[in-house]
């Protein structure tokens, strides 16, 4: 953080004096929110929640973004390494399932400090890594052995794309590298008796209007360099938020007809783990 190179985007500020780059934290961690959260990927909740963190700030600047507030606005507040352990263990008390790290990518030293502090007191749930896709392999690589579920979107599958909506031009090679390092790190996502996510790879893909995404390219990738068994949530909910409206082809809402095409092209693709049982028929049959 002296010169940070936490992400790709190696900004080179001096965090530890209080110096912000793109992902605008300097010194001192914050957080939005967190609890027990019933909205995320069914392994993840279980019957008790997945104990969720939103930490402030990103670094990415998607400008369809539907938690802009959080990631770009900067709602949050400043907490110590200390009273973050504080809120990891309350969460286990509570009896989530997991404790969750929404948008940990720009936050990592604090969240080690604190799973230290945290351990030392009986922290023992799985630890899921929620990013936005655009991680260091060699920020990964500090996190063999102590992430368990790893939750990475894979958001496009085109650089051009990458730069026009969340302001990188080398999303595609970082989030290919970064996926399959996390891949070598916890293998596919382990669920058990019960029906929770204990290890492994959970991959977000949000459907974007007029094809954006990428989903064919995308699912390609994960069934011939990660594996065909990886588990993956196609996600529906893209709504024009934020500053959507300064990109015409993602101003509105995506169709049904381009959700069944994102299922379809998974499943002829090779993908058969999704998160959710889609009553749609074989891509043959349309």
């Amino acid at each position: 953080m002296e010169a940070c190179s936490l992400c790709p985007r190696c900004c080179r500020v001096n965090r530890l004096a209080g110096e912000v780059g793109q992902c605008h934290i300097g010194e001192q961690v914050i957080i939005s929110s967190y609890g027990p959260h019933f909205g995320e990927e069914s392994p993840l909740v279980g019957r008790n929640g997945s104990g969720t963190i939103f930490f402030t700030h990103c670094n990415l600047h998607c400008v369809f973004c539907q938690n802009y507030t959080i990631s770009q606005l900067g709602e949050g507040t400043p907490v110590s390494n200390e009273t973050l352990a504080q809120i990891m263990l309350s969460l286990q008390e509570r009896g989530c399932h997991n404790i969750n790290l929404v948008s940990p990518t720009h936050v990592v030293p604090f969240i080690l400090c604190a799973l230290n502090l945290a351990a030392e007191q009986g922290l023992n749930l799985p630890l899921v890594y929620n990013s936005g896709g655009y991680d260091s392999l060699e920020t990964l690589r500090l996190l063999d052995g102590i992430v368990d579920i790893y939750m990475p979107d894979m958001k496009y599958s085109n650089n051009p794309t990458g730069e026009r909506l969340s302001d990188v031009k080398d999303y595609v090679e970082v989030n290919h590298t970064a996926v399959k390092e996390m891949h070598r790190q916890v293998g596919d996502l382990q669920i058990d008796e019960n029906g929770i996510a204990r290890r492994g790879l959970l991959v977000r893909h949000l459907v974007l209007p007029n094809g954006l995404a990428g989903t064919e390219k995308t699912m390609k990738f994960l069934a011939q360099e990660i594996s065909p068994d990886t588990y993956v949530n196609i996600m529906a909910q893209y709504r024009p938020h934020y500053r959507a409206n300064t990109v015409i082809e993602i101003t509105r809402s995506i169709s049904t007809s381009e959700f069944r095409e994102a299922i379809n092209l998974a499943r002829h693709q090779g993908i058969h783990r999704l998160d959710k049982d889609y009553a749609l028929p074989p891509l043959a049959l349309l």
